[in-house]
């Protein structure tokens, strides 16, 4: 029985399913008010267009809904694991199965097999659908809720440089020559960097070289006079390809398309271990699911009637937000140059795998 991680299947799937429906319950629950609080605070901007009415509120909370349901998972297997287990200790469920001759780990093992599941399921669901909304939600949001764009793909909030001139856009699309740009904002520049003249133009294409802005209006900023151009070729030196790298958003890509976009990077001279940190945290993120129940295990051991119960159950929600708090410092610190891209991702998620397991062993009685 040491060595059978599941010596009983109707035990097994008892505890799994416990665990499951706790985690959903408490999922539905954060998601349903957060998005609640974050639809009040942008009904405003989408409304203030106009057109826009409920069927926009409803496409943005769709939007938002898979955002929320990625980021809050894990908060959710933490929650969920303290709830199933407390309850299974103060039911003294786990004196019974210690006294069966399970261990801690046994106890344990059902969570942690579900979380693994359910990590697996997660990485999926950011791959196939968060990376997709999280893209045409900040597209959308770039054309103050606008028209709802119809490629996820689009870039936004493009800033190109071409010697001491300015390029700007809200939105791109396309690629190659076939590449367009929307709200686009031409700044000439003196040797300095004074700005000189604002141009802007509803959208631009790829002149071959430079970019040709049709309608564009210009403001002399010395003269602060406004007049309508003919269209206008600008920025020559900038190209479509510099245009695709310039703006690699890695929560609207999915790992394979970020991967793509770090090589092109790279290939260019570009800087890019914000963006390798951020790919391999797209498989260290989801993977903390599967942490959470060896983290709020503490919850699980001791004597209910001790009265230390609802101490361990802190211990356990204390370890487990820490683990948060820690995975996003140390993405910071590779954001900066602090830790290698790959540490910077792993190292949060195997310090507390250790300290999850230390804690176990050390406070089961």
């Amino acid at each position: 029985m040491i060595l059978d991680f599941f010596p009983s299947k109707t035990l097994a799937l008892y505890i799994a399913r416990l665990f499951v429906v706790r985690m959903l319950g408490v999922l539905l629950m954060l998601v349903l008010v957060l998005q609640m609080l974050d639809l009040l605070g942008e009904s405003g901007k989408i409304l203030s267009q106009a057109g826009n009415g409920e069927a926009q509120l409803w496409t943005y909370v769709s939007l938002r809904v898979p955002q929320l349901v990625a980021r809050f998972l894990p908060y959710s297997a933490l929650l969920a694991t303290i709830l199933t287990l407390a309850t299974l200790n103060q039911n003294s469920e786990v004196i019974a199965m210690k006294a069966a001759g399970l261990s801690a780990h046994q106890v344990l093992a059902p969570l942690l097999l579900a979380a693994l599941v359910i990590s697996g399921l997660s990485f999926v669901f950011n791959e196939r659908v968060v990376a997709r909304a999280s893209a045409t939600l900040k597209a959308w949001q770039a054309v103050d809720y606008g028209k709802v764009p119809a490629n996820s793909g689009d870039r936004t909030n493009v800033y190109l440089r071409d010697g001491p001139n300015v390029l700007t856009a809200a939105t791109v699309s396309g690629s190659g020559a076939a590449m367009r740009m929307e709200g686009v904002t031409w700044y000439r520049r003196d040797s300095v960097g004074a700005i000189q003249e604002e141009v802007k133009s509803p959208h631009a294409v790829f002149a071959a070289p430079g970019w040709r802005l049709d309608a564009p209006t210009s403001f002399d900023v010395q003269t602060l006079q406004r007049r309508d151009l003919a269209p206008l070729v600008v920025a020559q030196g900038v190209t479509p390809e510099q245009v695709a790298i310039s703006s690699v958003d890695p929560d609207g890509q999915n790992i394979v398309e970020l991967a793509h976009s770090i090589s092109a990077l790279k290939a260019n001279g570009r800087r890019t271990s914000e963006l390798e940190g951020k790919w391999w945290h797209k498989i260290s993120g989801p993977l903390s699911a599967a942490l959470m129940p060896l983290l709020g295990a503490v919850a699980a051991f001791g004597l209910a009637r001790s009265g230390q119960l609802l101490i361990r159950a802190v211990i356990g929600m204390a370890l487990g937000f820490a683990y948060f708090v820690v995975d996003n410092a140390a993405l910071a610190m590779g954001n900066f140059g602090g830790y290698p891209p790959m540490i910077a991702a792993w190292a949060p998620f195997l310090l507390f795998l250790l300290i999850g397991e230390t804690v176990l062993v050390q406070t089961e009685e």
